[in-house]
């Protein structure tokens, strides 16, 4: 599942304490560098994250455990997840005007320049 080293250069940090790093990193929030060194160089993770990302590595490991788990009959696929970025607030929740008569309140003004000669 995993790209092989296939290009030239040195051999590739195993494969398994790299996948480990990342899940420490993503798990904790932590910056990149604040990896712990056991994991290897920061750098190298960062560029395997962001390489597996790019080249949907990522995306074919989930679709292969989902496929595993799922003829295990570990998945649950009833459960929902609600994304913040489609979820809508009230629209009191968005600091909308209110509506009414707007008793006790003052009018908004913009302060206006002074065209006088005292004005710089």
């Amino acid at each position: 599942m995993l790209p092989v080293n296939a290009g030239p250069g040195g051999r590739w940090r195993d494969h398994r304490q790299v996948v480990n790093g990342i899940v420490w990193k993503i798990r904790t929030g932590a910056d990149w560098r604040d990896v712990p060194e056991r994991y290897g160089p920061w750098q190298t993770l960062y560029q395997r994250f962001r390489r597996w990302t790019a080249d949907g590595t990522w995306d074919r490991l989930l679709a292969c455990i989902q496929v595993h788990e799922d003829a295990a009959g570990a998945v649950d696929w009833s459960v929902t997840c609600v994304d913040s970025t489609i979820v809508r607030a009230h629209q009191h929740a968005a600091g909308a005007r209110k509506k009414g008569n707007g008793r006790g309140r003052k009018p908004h003004r913009t302060p206006r320049r002074s065209d006088g000669p005292g004005a710089g």
